[in-house]
């Protein structure tokens, strides 16, 4: 890069994240007001924890979005992934001005882009007036570092994982997902801190910098260990908790959505269980976990639970941070995986699910693929998935859910320890004993007499 202007005012001390603090922005977001949820028995973490911030009020920050086609890749794929990355701004309160795509064999260890391009992006973010820059990839730390001091000093440098990290700070409510997302924000950026400071120190608003992020770290390592730690000690009473939660339910067969993000899990969530839920057109519109009771027929009834959703190039920390979330996947008896069947790249995004089911140790041939948004596909149904039982619904306007439930149904039944056991009429004292002693998933009235199905374990 040429020269600097030796007018310009001197660079800010570096911040957390990619992103550096160059100085005061337009508009003050108010401070968090905390739930009973979000305070309640986490006196210690509440007294370590900065204070969480919501979105800027003062308009939205102009981003220009950054990929790279390595070798043989598909320019259209890029395209593609750029689109969603679009969509990730957009709900994290940005707005994508522009866009460059580079052509490489590899990305460059300094860059990414390399250096010639970098000139070229920083003429782009001036043209556009854009204050944020968005790479499509993970930026190792160096190659964050050298972009950062190769802009100019009012450009942050973020990556997908950083924005989708904000967004999970974003909409995090209850003290669970905060303290979730707060860890997978530490584990983040640990490596990326590389100065030492002495206190914590208010840092402005923008994406990128909320949650932990809001703040200057202290970059002593220690004290992020500590942090980390206390942290993952949090996260284990989360688990045991929600393991006793587990036990009031055992009786309840347990089924779990999963899918890509804006499938419709939450629409499909309400249509199951006839409770009212956030539902948004938008990226990671719900975080927070939900199990509610659903009737799937014939008296048969579960429990539903609804999980985060899948994103391409999903963080591996963050999804190992919410692995408290994602255990209702691993060990619900039914799983449903979501698939928005009306956008183009869905065969994608379902690898991209099944993909993480399997790093969760959950078979994806043993879900039900749902195919859903059939009211988007004029009539035209997809190609179903081989080797896999399908469905396809239309969770919006109530299309395929009998069928849905049917499926359901059958797969509960046909778990290992359901048994059908026949009474006469009167009951007696067997039928008395059965409902004490059993795990009573339907109760049935026929002309024969009474029938219960029990679940042994």
């Amino acid at each position: 890069m040429g020269n600097r202007d030796s007018q310009r005012a001197p660079r800010q001390k570096a911040g957390s994240g990619h992103g550096r603090d160059r100085g005061p922005r337009a508009g003050v977001r108010p401070e968090h007001e905390p739930t009973a949820d979000d305070t309640t028995g986490d006196e210690t973490i509440a007294a370590e924890a900065p204070a969480r911030k919501n979105v800027p009020s003062g308009g939205r920050e102009r981003a220009v979005l950054v990929a790279v086609v390595i070798g043989k890749a598909a320019r259209t794929a890029v395209e593609s992934h750029l689109d969603e990355l679009a969509q990730l701004v957009d709900t994290a309160g940005g707005e994508a001005v522009a866009r460059m795509v580079q052509e490489r064999k590899s990305p460059d260890s300094t860059f990414f882009i390399g250096k010639g391009k970098v000139d070229e992006l920083a003429a782009l973010a001036r043209q556009n007036g854009a204050k944020l820059v968005v790479f499509d990839d993970d930026l190792s730390p160096s190659q964050a570092r050298h972009l950062d001091e190769a802009l100019p000093e009012d450009v942050k440098v973020l990556d997908r994982a950083g924005v989708i990290l904000d967004i999970f700070a974003l909409r995090a409510r209850t003290r669970e997902a905060q303290i979730q997302v707060e860890l997978a924000q530490l584990t983040y950026q640990m490596s990326r801190l590389t100065r030492r400071w002495a206190h914590l120190s208010r840092q402005a608003g923008g994406i990128g910098t909320r949650g932990v992020g809001e703040t200057q770290l202290e970059s002593d390592r220690r004290v992020i260990r500590r942090r980390i730690a206390a942290l993952r000690e949090r996260l284990d009473v989360v688990e045991r908790e929600r393991e006793v939660q587990r036990k009031r339910r055992a009786w309840l067969p347990a089924v779990a959505l999963v899918g890509y993000t804006n499938a419709g899990k939450s629409t499909l969530f309400e249509r199951l269980t006839g409770t009212s839920t956030l539902v948004e057109d938008r990226l990671f519109a719900t975080l927070d976990p939900r199990t509610r009771r659903a009737e799937v027929g014939d008296n048969v009834a579960v429990a539903v639970a609804d999980t985060v959703g899948f994103i391409r190039k999903l963080p591996h920390h963050l999804v190992a941070s919410f692995r408290a979330t994602l255990a209702e996947a691993t060990l619900a008896q039914v799983v449903v995986h979501l698939v928005d069947a009306s956008h183009p790249d869905w065969p994608e995004q379902l690898k991209v699910g099944e993909e993480v089911l399997t790093s969760l140790g959950v078979e994806p041939k043993s879900c039900i693929v749902v195919l859903n948004k059939a009211d988007r596909l004029g009539g035209v149904l997809p190609p179903a998935p081989v080797d896999r039982n399908v469905v396809v619904i239309s969770a919006l306007t109530g299309e395929g859910l009998e069928r849905l439930r049917l499926e359901l149904r059958a797969a509960v039944l046909s778990q290992p320890g359901m048994e059908t056991l026949r009474f006469p009429a009167d009951g007696g004292e067997d039928l008395q004993r059965a409902l004490r002693d059993e795990d009573v998933v339907a109760r049935r009235f026929t002309q024969d007499g009474i029938e219960l199905v029990v679940r042994r374990r």
